[in-house]
């Protein structure tokens, strides 16, 4: 417990952080009332926008208010919780303190709330990431595991030979080629879109359906490069693993081999893996941006890099901090998942 709560209060740090230097680089870039109204706006209006902004006081203080609108614990007036449409419980009569739900202000191109704005697009993040991790795992430990097994082997070589070429290309370069070669050059036998999202509009009714087999190309993309590194950590562990004293006293138990690598070395060995599993799968829900931009997988990713395009500040601060949070939570699961997969690290 005191080491989880050490792990918090360090998280809660980085993402302090995080405000800080989402703050530093992106407040005061352009002009955002010019960026509203567009040129064509008068002065008064815009002046008005710089008000309703914090535009007009002074740095610190801006840094302040963003602060108070970013962070659960808050002091609000009822003017500003009413104005903001903000989420929580207050307490209080005309300045009250609460507990909210975080306000990320809102978007200059659609004046849209942007955390309304990124959870609509989370769903095909996640989707994404959970469908791309799913496949590195799963190859990954078993091209691990069957190159330990065949270790010195042509098999061996090919699987270390492939994870190298894995971990050395870009993520945008291999969706490039990836979406060239199976979207355009062999559509005809795949049957897959260079572009497309998880769900498509009919044109008809307008209703929504699902069409995952757009998943296929940008999952395997994103999926390549912690694939590449979960088959090399597998295999390392499992060699070290192996060559342990416990392993051999279970071969001279007369234990079967599937038994031994899979129910006692695997076991042990998964530690690293699980590391590299969870910084990986924090890393595609942050960082999948030039994959789901390339393949035009609505996502977090691509909302950015519109966003960035427009100069639409508010969500790309809002994508930084939604993305830094996922990346704490998810490290913080870490620590729960080593005491699972290893006991020794919950004594």
């Amino acid at each position: 417990m005191r080491h989880f709560l050490k792990k918090t209060f360090y998280s809660l740090l980085v993402l302090l952080g995080v405000v800080v230097l989402v703050f530093i680089m992106f407040q005061g870039f352009g002009d955002p009332a010019r960026m509203i109204v567009g040129q064509t706006g008068d002065k008064k209006t815009m002046d008005n926008i710089r008000r309703d902004l914090y535009l007009d006081q002074p740095k610190w203080k801006q840094f302040i208010l963003y602060l108070n609108d970013v962070s659960p614990l808050c002091i609000h007036s009822k003017e500003d919780i009413a104005k903001k449409e903000l989420v929580g419980i207050f307490v209080g009569n005309d300045i009250k303190v609460g507990l909210k739900v975080p306000y990320l202000r809102k978007s200059y191109q659609t004046k849209k709330n942007v955390g309304a704005v990124l959870l609509e697009a989370l769903p095909g993040t996640l989707l994404l990431a959970i469908a791309a991790m799913i496949f590195a795992t799963i190859v990954g430990i078993l091209l691990g595991v069957i190159a330990a097994v065949k270790k010195d082997t042509w098999i061996d070589t090919a699987a270390v030979f492939s994870s190298i070429a894995g971990i050395s290309a870009p993520s945008f370069f291999m969706a490039i080629i990836i979406a060239f070669l199976f979207g355009v050059v062999l559509h005809p036998y795949t049957g897959l879109n260079l572009t497309g999202s998880w769900f498509e509009i009919d044109e008809v009714t307008g209703e929504k359906y699902l069409t995952l087999k757009n998943l296929l190309l940008p999952a395997f993309t994103l999926g390549i490069r912690p694939l590449a590194i979960i088959t090399q950590l597998t295999r390392s562990s499992m060699l070290d693993v192996m060559s342990q004293d416990y392993i051999r006293t279970a071969y001279a138990k007369g234990l079967s081999k599937r038994t031994v690598i899979f129910r006692h070395a695997l076991r042990n060995a998964l530690n690293p893996v699980v590391t590299a599993i969870t910084g990986w799968f924090a890393e595609l829900l942050a960082g999948a941006f030039f994959v789901e931009y390339i393949f035009g997988w609505r996502g977090i990713g691509k909302i950015t890099v519109d966003a960035l395009e427009k100069l639409d500040y508010p969500v790309v601060m809002g994508a930084v901090l939604i993305s830094a949070c996922i990346f704490v939570a998810i490290n913080i699961l870490a620590d729960v998942l080593y005491g699972v997969v290893d006991p020794r690290v919950r004594s």
